[in-house]
């Protein structure tokens, strides 16, 4: 049945989309341009330039990961330096693939600039000065978008519901799951030490797996039923550096690093608590509704969680062994 529905059995990888633009001297701009290997649609991602711009050179495009990365030379012409600055920097396509695009802008003086552009908001106008209140404004989205496109992640959230269901806790579990993925993602990105994406990404999997395992015990004096918020904060250690690969793909503004890392952790918690609200009001919803099919409903997710993993867990495991 899986086999079915393949687009919905698609987790998230590190394939973010990046426009980066460095201001080697008065004009001209060293440009990379990193787009995901797999796409949604037959329309390509293209960033726009200003009229004044000319690309003087583009290097053959070169595999990154899940990534496709291309780096340009661009001219752009005009009176005084920090030619960008005024000009508006766009990409087309992103409606048609469902995508957003980090754009970071590094000019010589020092200026610094981050816009996430989206389908609803494709372009971006280069003001004098970048704020602080940008900055933890674009990285707060980046990271709920981030989260909600995370089928991996969002679904091991959805397993720890049904382990401990709601009230205390829930809380405790959910709050365990944010510590440990906020203390990786944080020591990840501030560079202390690095890991092997691959091998992170099967572990995630099966984390995802073992849930599901937990789910199915009929030991409810289990430790994972008892004391589940030692679970949910030990994978989500191995969580935290999925989101941290993602960052550091992504990239991070040096003049405003811990305020861009603090606010994309906040938007990944956003994210996350705005799915368990879906979630408990869809219950509420439909419990009465499905009340005299629950016994037979309630296997449903934890199969869909064990099969959506188990087949994670092969496809990433060949990776790892590659």
């Amino acid at each position: 049945m899986l086999g079915l529905l393949p687009p919905a059995a698609q987790a998230h990888r590190f394939a973010p989309t990046l426009l980066q633009l460095t201001e080697l001297d008065s004009g001209n701009y060293n440009v990379v341009w990193k787009t995901p290997a797999q796409t949604n649609s037959p329309v390509p991602l293209a960033p726009v330039w200003p009229e004044r711009c000319r690309v003087l050179s583009t290097s053959p495009t070169q595999p990154e990961g899940t990534g496709l990365v291309t780096s340009l030379q661009l001219a752009c012409g005009g009176e005084g330096r920090a030619r960008l600055v005024g000009q508006r920097l766009a990409v087309d396509g992103l409606a048609a693939n469902q995508a957003s695009v980090m754009l970071m802008l590094n000019l010589q003086d020092g200026r610094q600039y981050q816009q996430v552009l989206t389908a609803e908001q494709p372009s971006f106008n280069v003001p004098e000065a970048p704020s602080a209140a940008r900055v933890m404004g674009e990285y707060s989205v980046l990271g709920m978008d981030h989260i909600w496109r995370g089928i991996d992640h969002l679904l091991f959230v959805f397993g720890l519901l049904l382990l401990v269901g709601g009230g205390k806790r829930l809380l405790w579990t959910i709050t365990a799951f944010t510590v440990g993925h906020s203390i990786t993602l944080s020591l990840v990105t501030l560079g202390f030490f690095n890991y092997p994406v691959a091998l992170v990404e099967f572990t995630i999997a099966l984390s995802i797996f073992w849930l599901a395992l937990a789910l199915t015990s009929p030991n409810q004096n289990s430790l994972s039923r008892q004391h589940p918020w030692w679970l949910a904060g030990g994978f989500g250690l191995l969580h935290g550096m999925g989101f941290a690969g993602a960052l550091a793909a992504t990239g991070l503004p040096e003049g405003n690093l811990p305020l861009a890392l603090l606010f994309f952790n906040v938007g990944i918690e956003a994210g996350q608590i705005a799915f368990i609200a879906v979630v408990l009001l869809l219950w509420w919803l439909l419990r009465r509704a499905i009340a005299p099919w629950r016994e037979r409903l309630e296997p449903v997710p934890i199969y869909l969680l064990g099969g959506l993993s188990a087949m994670w867990c092969i496809e990433r495991g060949l990776e790892v062994i590659a």
